[in-house]
């Protein structure tokens, strides 16, 4: 098999990724946007070490549960790998990806695995879009599969009315704007779930000369709140303020959360109310709570009211001071925020029993070195909260060695039409 070949494929399953897999020879042949009982005509992009890359040319007979994408971009747009698949096939994927996943990391499950659904459209209060200026005008939209090239789009399904149109607003107010708009290289755009926040921030790799002649996008884009532009100097990334704010809101139960354009917060609307309570399900009462990776607060504010300490570390400049904002606000007196390295923080907070552990790391997961010092604090329970399935798997068998088991798991649909999944793991000591 080599590069160019076309084959005809039969796809068995689907894995990790948003891809399809099938097998020639006992080769296994990995597609993108092809689903379990797909037979097509592909060609042969890749030839890898035991396994070999394709892209379909043709659908000869359609997989179980198939449907025209409600997306007039779907493809080429890599938005949403999942979108021709109707929405009950979507979950049982994700349910049977994950299971894999564990199983390939030597984690025993075979308990019941629960999947929360969501709205497909409309889901979305963050989101990152690139731009490009070329000769036929101003790009602003979403890589295409596979490539750097962008799709430009006018309508997405995962945005508000809202959201859409501020991001045509946008496209024609740089279109607008020339020189200085051809700086831009992304656009990072937050929606409060409460209210009427909209926030949207210029990533540019412009001095800070830029930010005066971009201000004026704050008129071009209809109820915008926030306006801000990050530039380069001799000291790295700047942040400029041109307009508004630039934080929005959200409510979680009686917490509300100020959350800047720039830092990390779930993006579902939807589903974060379910994701804090299938955390908070496992949260023993008047244990003392570490949350790791905390973000902006989500966890240990609108968790930490039971229980006599909260102590939460995040790395993150811009989250670790939301979460101070949002500590200030919600009078939580028994909690405490600090800005730093987690590993650091787990070698010098003294223990004291009995301790839980709520864990939101990045994609890249923990890694051996976290999860033996969270171990070696021998917490009552741990709650892992995660993004990859493969990064999961491999932290829980890292747990499993340390004497920690995994005795419930469930999936939350964040981000749903995509190849992602949401999971929340709860560990007990053996």
């Amino acid at each position: 098999m080599r590069p160019g070949d076309v084959v005809e494929l039969v796809i068995e399953k689907g894995v990790y990724g948003g891809l399809g897999l099938a097998r020639i020879d006992g080769r296994v042949v990995l597609v993108r946007t092809a689903h379990a009982g797909d037979r097509i005509r592909a060609s042969v992009t890749a030839v890898r070490r035991g396994y070999a890359e394709a892209r379909p040319l043709e659908r000869l007979a359609d997989a179980p549960g198939r449907r025209a994408s409600p997306c007039r971009y779907s493809p080429p747009c890599g938005g949403c790998s999942y979108q021709d698949l109707d929405y009950a096939a979507q979950l049982a994927l994700k349910e049977g990806i994950l299971r894999e996943s564990l199983a390939r990391a030597g984690v025993r499950w075979d308990g019941p695995l629960p999947l929360h659904g969501s709205p497909e459209s409309g889901w979305r209060t963050r989101c990152t879009f690139h731009t490009r200026i070329e000769a036929g005008g101003v790009q602003l939209g979403l890589f295409e599969e596979g490539s750097r090239r962008i799709v430009v789009l006018e309508q997405c399904l995962q945005l508000s009315g809202r959201m859409t149109r501020a991001l045509e607003a946008l496209r024609v107010g740089l279109a607008e704007r020339g020189r200085w708009a051809a700086a831009v290289r992304q656009v990072r755009m937050a929606e409060s779930s409460v209210g009427p926040g909209l926030a949207v921030c210029l990533e540019t790799e412009a001095g800070p000369a830029a930010a005066t002649p971009l201000a004026g996008l704050a008129e071009a884009i209809p109820e915008l709140t926030g306006l801000g532009v990050v530039t380069a100097d001799a000291r790295g990334p700047r942040f400029a303020n041109l307009f508004g704010t630039p934080r929005v809101r959200h409510r979680v139960g009686p917490l509300e959360l100020s959350v800047h354009v720039r830092a990390f917060f779930q993006s579902n609307r939807f589903l974060i109310e379910p994701l804090v309570a299938e955390v908070a399900r496992h949260v023993a009462p008047a244990t003392h709570l570490l949350d790791l990776y905390a973000g902006v607060g989500l966890f240990a504010l609108a968790l930490g009211g039971g229980h006599p300490s909260v102590r939460a570390i995040e790395a993150d400049r811009q989250a670790a001071e939301d979460a101070e904002m949002n500590l200030r606000g919600c009078g939580l007196p028994n909690a405490r925020f600090i800005r730093g390295d987690v590993r650091a923080a787990l070698e010098a907070w003294p223990v004291t029993p009995p301790e839980q552990v709520v864990l939101d790391p990045p994609r890249t997961g923990l890694g051996p070195g976290v999860v033996a010092r969270v171990a070696r604090r021998r917490p009552v329970g741990i709650v892992y909260v995660s993004c990859d399935p493969p990064t999961l798997g491999r932290d829980l068998q890292l747990f499993d060695r340390e004497g920690y088991t995994l005795d419930a798991v469930a999936g939350l649909d964040m981000f749903p039409d995509t190849a992602h999944l949401e999971v929340v793991a709860n560990l007990l000591p053996r």
